[in-house]
């Protein structure tokens, strides 16, 4: 090796790991590079890392593609002070390396973080795992299928059995989590949610699942869960969680804010929330699933049926009837004895003043009737 010829290697970034996975090329070859820019991405069960040029010049790759296993020490490719210089023959004798690194990752089990976890979990076999490759989670969960076998063994219930999920990692969720609290009658075990990173937090909770994995958490032992998903824009997006939760098992427990006032003769469904400073007046019934938010205020008589969204600072008058799955929205103001309809959408601080049909729309600031 000459100076007008270094070699990139992987580094070693763990002294008890030395295979790595390789998960970005970040260059092409012949690329004229800098001294510190990023040639590729490499990770170990335990740590990622970033190799970069020692030097300028341009790059000269050993032949590989994401996803390879390598190990510490092997070529990555050669930095060259000139790009005219003949490297080949020095790539073709790297290439021996890369075979015979490859041979040995056969006989080897690699596996992400997440996907030992979940192995853990579901008591699966390690010898039963496929070798000479790097498996994630989705690899593992993949490969599961492939196997046809269960992914829920049967496990005893935790010893807490206030023990809390909340599906849904927005901002509806966030708002759960700070109102469980409070209310100190269940403890937040975790966060379920279909969209964010399996390695994320919501505030401090972590995410222990998406939606296809209720089943097996209801068998590890959890029972309870509680709706975060808000459904504004769709409130059928709410009910079908509703619905997944309840086909495994789960039940949804009430809960309500230590500074919202319930009346003792009021009567709420599972499944209900109610918000800080909310107020739930006498002899009101209140249907599962109803989200009553921050300062709405609820009179005598009335009654809410399943799965209604009263938004913050709504005002029911008394006996007032509310259909199933009906969103009532922010100020809204409605008048004494008046009947709103089913899936009826009622916009930000509009006034009711007659019954409103099934599946009506009344616009933000509007008078009903028009």
């Amino acid at each position: 090796m000459t100076d007008k010829i270094k070699a990139i290697q992987f580094p070693l970034i763990n002294a008890n790991e030395p295979e790595m996975r390789l998960v970005a090329i970040e260059v092409r070859q012949g690329q004229k590079v800098q001294a510190g820019q990023v040639l590729c991405v490499v990770e170990t069960t335990k740590a990622t890392a970033d190799v970069t040029a020692e030097s300028d010049g341009f790059v000269f790759l050993v032949q590989r593609q994401v996803g390879d296993t390598v190990r510490a020490g092997e070529l990555f490719g050669y930095i060259t002070q000139e790009l005219n210089l003949d490297v080949q023959s020095l790539l073709s004798e790297s290439q021996p390396a890369k075979n015979l690194a490859e041979k040995t990752g056969q006989m080897q089990l690699r596996l992400t973080e997440a996907a030992r976890r979940l192995a853990e979990e579901l008591k699966i076999d390690f010898d039963r795992l496929p070798k000479g490759e790097w498996i994630t989670e989705q690899r593992l969960r993949r490969w599961l299928e492939e196997q046809s076998l269960p992914e829920q063994p049967i496990i005893s219930p935790p010893m807490d059995a206030t023990a809390v999920l909340i599906f849904g990692g927005g901002g509806h969720g966030k708002s759960l989590i700070e109102l469980i609290r409070a209310s100190g009658h269940y403890l937040v075990a975790g966060v379920v949610d279909d969209h964010k990173p399996l390695d994320s937090r919501v505030l401090d909770v972590p995410l222990i699942g998406r939606s296809e994995d209720l089943t097996r958490l209801y068998q590890r032992g959890y029972r309870l869960m509680v709706n975060a998903v808000g459904g504004i824009g769709d409130l059928s997006q709410r009910i079908a969680v509703f619905e997944r939760g309840k086909s495994a098992g789960f039940s949804f427990p009430t809960v309500i804010h230590p500074t919202a006032f319930i009346e003792t003769s009021a009567t709420l469904a599972d499944g209900v929330q109610v918000f800080p400073h909310a107020y739930v007046g006498s002899d009101a019934k209140i249907g599962f699933g109803v989200i009553i938010n921050t300062g709405a205020i609820v009179s005598h008589d009335c009654e809410l049926g399943d799965y209604v969204n009263l938004s913050p600072g709504a005002i029911l008058a008394g006996e007032v009837r509310v259909g199933e799955a009906t969103l009532i929205g922010m100020g809204v103001t409605v008048n004494l004895r008046v009947k709103i309809g089913a899936k009826c959408r009622i916009g930000n601080g509009a006034t009711i003043k007659q019954d409103v049909p099934d599946g009506t729309l009344v616009r933000a600031g509007a008078i009903w009737p028009p």
